[in-house]
């Protein structure tokens, strides 16, 4: 063991070892000095036959573990204390140091423990290592068999299959050669039959060319020619076959100069037609061109031709007028043949050009597409786009020219606007104060102060050509974009404008002397229109709060601006939305959205602070009538005014409703709003463009009309609330029982019932001399929100006096006081909601507060029991507005007895 611990290595080779086998001295003195111990190996048959089977197959096939150091064996894993490395230094050290028999004794004894330990491992190990050998034998047989078999079918596929394998691929090298060679003869037929075509055709072509003249001919057989692949044509083959005596050129040459002489001649005899103006000749060359290869000069021969057509017709018609052909213009002229003077002879003369085009397009786009091919009939609309450029620029400059638009346009850009700015500068409000230049009083006539400096009716006048000339233009537009289009394209799919327009110059003059001057012209004739109609304001007549007096105008009553102001607005609108331009729509609409709400609601703006307010003559005092009427005519003007508009978009942007003046132009707008705006986006611009300017108006004009509601009722009617309310409770004392209130009955001779009843009918006395004037001149909806203002302030008023009787037992009211005040401020409550129930809702607190005063001790009860127990609200069928604190303290009304 002493050999363990100094690193020399022990090895077994005996499976068996006796565990009582006797030591020597000599032994031991040998572990203890560091000697080799062999230990003799037994016979064991069992090992020894797997040895020397394993032997005959590999030599290195030993069971591993008898070739590993001792020190694996003797470590075992189990983590036990027991180190063999460690007993054995201590057995060492004891027999060094022993010094008595009985030491050698005990370390012999430690040692003979160690040996048994050793050997019954190893024994262990051994007996593991026969299974595994016999499993290795067990391989060692399969492989040998496995063996056998891989050699038997190696042979298999050596002596039956090869040859099989090598005929397969014999027969499929033939079967390829016999393709190939069917594959060249095929080729050989197809270039024979090609090159018997092209000598055809040639011999064809001649032929045709000759004495015959038969053109449709010629082309046809230079056509079928074209068929033939250009290599074929160029062949040697087809150059040593197709010439014959009578056509000795290549045939290449031949085919080229018959194209050449056809083409010279199509040419020359399409002109002559042109010339002659024989439409069928025309058409017959025109379809020529493409059978023999010059479909781009046939294209370009045609273009020219109706382009020239274009030009003559659009010279005709600005020299002589469209009406000279027929002689001279009278009143039954239609509009199309009228003179040069004519008002919209020049929108006519453009609506000529382009309906020629379109009718061109649409009338031979067939045709060209049906002989040239798809997508041929582009090119043609590029020459048509070119002459319309020079032709509609004349047209347009013409216009401009004549009807003087730049000078319009700078008498309008310097137009000073003076009654509008004059109304908006500050001025005293004093009395005494002059009055404000240019703006007439209320009911009188203002054309004294009307400035005609620019003549309204010539910029209408203007306005509307230039409408039906940029709508013409959009027609125009929109055919083109269609005829455009790529192929395969849905016909539903949204429209994108070509550049054969965008980057025309017609397309440029219309943006620079058309929608630039309309836009200019609009936003001058829109805003003058506003202060006209303000200049020439009349207000309604026979207007008075005194009930006796009867008014003779009907309703809704506003001032003439209103009216002047949104026809001009719901004009200027439609006529903008018919010229179908992103370009008018995106500055026109925002445009009138910032003058109605600068000038238009500032107009009434003014009127309401400087004119009409409602302000009392004397302190204490309540305003003049005059003041009140005209202030609530300016209120109904702001609520119609917003109701108009919003008509007008209604009904353009919903079909079926109708235009502010009861006609059917808005519906029809509507219906056609989305064929006016094809192009991708633009129905949705404008759709916003229009909802942004209802938008805008309305914002302004309720911002506005609440604040002169709430001066209405700051102004008119909360003062005169004041001597309704005082005299309404004038005799009421809830405090009184009901004795006493018979008591006071009888010294006054006066009947119960009436003292009983006369809280209700004071008040309704009152009220109906207060709000049925005012009602009968409002309408409804400004009516409604002024009673709802009054509604809300008489809430606050009765709910703070019902509190008043709360928590004193001197001031309380009595049970049947508040009986009685409960009976009276139902009557009023009713009384103010009388049409318009909805307004009892703003009373729900003082109800309620008297409802719980009102209640029996045994309903109190039960309603604390409910708030006790956690209840909600609304599970005793009560939706309580009062918190639970507020309910208490309204039981405190009633004085106990």
């Amino acid at each position: 063991m002493s050999a363990l611990s100094n690193g020399v290595d022990t090895t077994a080779s005996s499976s068996k070892m006796p565990s009582t086998a006797p030591t020597s001295t000599a032994a031991r003195g040998a572990i203890s000095n560091g000697i080799t111990t062999t230990i003799p190996s037994s016979s064991n048959s069992s090992l020894n036959t797997a040895n020397a089977t394993n032997k005959s197959h590999d030599k290195t096939t030993a069971p591993l573990s008898l070739r590993l150091p001792l020190r694996s064996i003797t470590n075992p894993q189990n983590g036990g204390n027991n180190n063999p490395t460690t007993a054995a230094d201590s057995a060492s050290v004891a027999l060094r140091t022993a010094s008595s028999s009985s030491d050698i004794r005990a370390a012999l004894a430690a040692l003979h423990v160690r040996e048994s330990s050793l050997t019954s491992r190893l024994s262990s190990v051994l007996a593991s290592h026969q299974d595994l050998a016999r499993s290795l034998s067990r391989l060692d047989n399969l492989r040998a068999g496995l063996g056998s078999q891989v050699i038997a079918a190696r042979s298999v596929s050596n002596n039956m299959l090869a040859g099989a394998a090598d005929t397969a691929s014999h027969l499929s090298s033939r079967v390829r050669q016999l393709d190939l060679e069917k594959q060249r003869v095929e080729d050989t037929l197809r270039v024979v039959e090609l090159v018997a075509e092209l000598k055809a055709c040639v011999a064809g072509v001649v032929g045709s060319m000759g004495a015959p003249q038969d053109w449709e001919a010629a082309a046809g057989y230079i056509a079928r020619a074209a068929t033939v692949p250009e290599e074929i044509v160029r062949s040697g083959f087809a150059a040593a076959v197709v010439p014959t005596v009578e056509v000795p050129d290549a045939p290449w040459v031949t085919l080229e100069n018959a194209r050449e002489s056809l083409c010279v001649l199509f040419l020359r005899e399409f002109w002559k037609a042109a010339k002659e103006d024989d439409p069928a000749k025309i058409t017959r060359f025109f379809k020529l061109f493409p059978l023999i290869g010059r479909g781009d000069v046939g294209l370009d021969a045609y273009g020219q031709y109706v382009c020239q057509g274009v030009a003559n017709r659009a010279r005709a018609i600005l020299k002589d007028g469209v009406g000279a052909v027929g002689g001279a213009a009278n009143a039954n002229t239609p509009a199309t043949l009228r003179p040069k003077k004519d008002g919209i002879f020049y929108a006519n003369a453009l609506n000529l050009l382009f309906g020629h085009i379109t009718q061109i397009v649409d009338g031979h786009g067939g045709l060209v597409e049906r002989h040239y091919g798809g997508g041929k009939m582009i090119k043609v609309i590029e020459r048509l786009q070119g002459e319309a450029d020079v032709q509609g620029g004349i047209i347009v400059d013409s216009w401009s020219d004549e009807r003087g638009v730049d000078r319009a346009l700078t008498d309008v850009k310097s137009y000073p606007f003076s009654f509008l700015v004059q109304s908006f500068l500050p001025q005293n409000r004093g009395f005494g104060a002059p009055p404000r230049l240019n703006s007439p009083a209320p009911g009188t006539d203002g054309r004294s102060s009307e400035d005609e400096g620019v003549s309204m009716r010539e910029v209408d006048a203007l306005l509307s050509e230039i409408a039906i000339m940029l709508s013409r233009w959009s027609v125009y537009s929109h055919l083109l974009a269609k005829k455009c289009m790529e192929p395969g394209v849905p016909e539903d799919a949204p429209l994108t404008m070509p550049e054969v327009l965008t980057k025309s110059n017609l397309n440029r003059k219309v943006s620079g002397k058309l929608v630039m001057p309309y836009n200019v012209l609009t936003t001058f004739f829109f805003r003058r229109s506003v202060e006209k109609a303000f200049q020439l304001d009349e207000w309604p007549t026979g207007l008075s709060l005194r009930m006796s007096k009867p008014i003779d105008s009907s309703p809704p009553f506003i001032i003439s601006a209103v009216e002047d102001v949104m026809y001009i607005a719901n004009t200027v609108i439609i006529r903008s939305i018919s010229t179908s331009q992103r370009g008018v729509i995106d500055s026109v609409l925002p445009t009138i959205s910032s003058l109605l709400g600068s000038d238009f609601v500032g107009m009434i703006q003014r009127k309401m602070r400087d004119e009409c307010y409602p302000k009392p003559v004397i302190q204490g005092g309540f305003p003049p009538e005059d003041k009140i009427v005209q202030f609530i005519v300016l209120i109904n003007s702001l609520d119609m005014a917003e109701e108009y508009l919003t008509r007008i978009i209604t009904g353009i942007l919903t079909p079926g409703e109708q235009s502010v003046n009861g006609g059917t132009g808005a519906s029809s707008q509507a219906s056609s709003l989305k064929n006016s705006f094809p192009f991708k986006n633009d129905l949705k611009e404008v759709t916003t463009r229009l909802n942004n300017l209802h938008h805008s108006f309305t914002t302004k004009a309720t911002e506005l009309l609440s604040e002169g509601i709430k001066v209405l009722f700051s102004q008119v009617v909360r003062p005169r609330l004041r001597p309704i309310l005082s005299d309404t409770f004038r005799d009421a004392d809830y405090t009184m029982t009901e004795e006493e209130l018979l008591d006071l009955c009888a010294g006054n001779d006066e009947n119960e019932d009436d003292v009983l009843e006369q809280v209700t009918r004071r008040f309704e006395e009152g009220w109906d001399a207060l709000m049925k004037p005012i009602a009968r001149l409002m309408t409804s909806k400004t009516f409604s929100t002024v009673l709802d203002h009054t509604a809300q302030h008489l809430a606050r008023w009765l709910e703070k006096r019902v509190w008043s009787y709360a928590g004193s037992q001197t001031r309380g009211a009595s049970p049947y006081g508040a009986i009685r005040m409960e009976r009276d401020f139902s009557g009023i409550i009713g009384t103010i909601s009388k049409g318009n129930y909805a307004v009892r809702e703003v009373f729900g607190r003082t109800l309620q507060i008297l409802m719980v005063a009102n209640m029996e001790d045994e309903e109190w009860e039960e309603l604390l029991v409910t708030d006790g127990a956690g209840g909600e609200d609304g599970e005793d069928g009560m939706l309580w507005v009062l918190s639970e604190d507020e309910r208490r303290k309204a039981r405190t009304i009633v004085r106990v007895a």
